[in-house]
C-alpha cells in the first residue's frame, strides 16, 4: 500500500500520482490512495476531479480529509506538506515527509522506494 497525504493539489503531486498509477497498472498487487487534507471540501473535490481527468488517473483513489493535519492515527508531521507512507502486512516500511513543492528528485526517490518495496 502506498499512501500519499498532501495539503493541496499541485503539478508535482499530479506527476507523482500519475507515476504511482502507472506502477499499479503494471503490478496489480500494488494499491494506493491519495488524501488531500484541510481546505474547503467543494474546492478540493473540484481540484481532485481535475487532477484525475487531466492525468488520466485510473487506479488511485483521490480522497479528502477535513482536518489540515490529516487523520491523527497516522501521526503525520505538521511540518510536511506531502507525506508518503508505504506499508505491508500492517507494518510501515517507508515514510517520507516533504516540505514545500515536490521536486523531480523527490518524485524519483519515491518511485525508487516503490520499486524496492515491490522487489523490482
Amino acid at each position: 500500500m502506498v499512501c500519499v497525504f498532501a495539503r493541496k493539489t499541485s503539478e508535482p503531486l499530479a506527476s507523482l500520482v500519475k507515476q504511482i498509477d502507472r506502477k499499479i497498472g503494471d503490478n496489480r498487487k500494488l494499491k494506493s490512495f491519495v488524501v488531500i487534507s484541510g481546505g474547503e471540501p467543494d474546492k478540493i473535490k473540484d481540484k481532485l476531479r481535475k487532477l484525475a481527468k487531466d492525468n488520466q488517473i485510473e487506479h488511485v483513489p483521490l480522497t479528502m480529509y477535513g482536518e489540515p493535519d490529516g487523520p491523527a492515527e497516522y501521526e503525520l508531521s505538521r511540518k510536511a506538506d506531502v507525506t508518503v507512507m508505504m506499508w505491508k502486512n500492517h507494518k510501515v516500511k517507508v515514510s517520507r515527509g516533504f516540505k514545500g513543492e515536490l521536486t523531480d528528485k523527490d518524485i524519483e526517490a519515491v518511485t525508487a522506494d516503490i520499486s524496492k518495496f515491490l522487489g523490482e
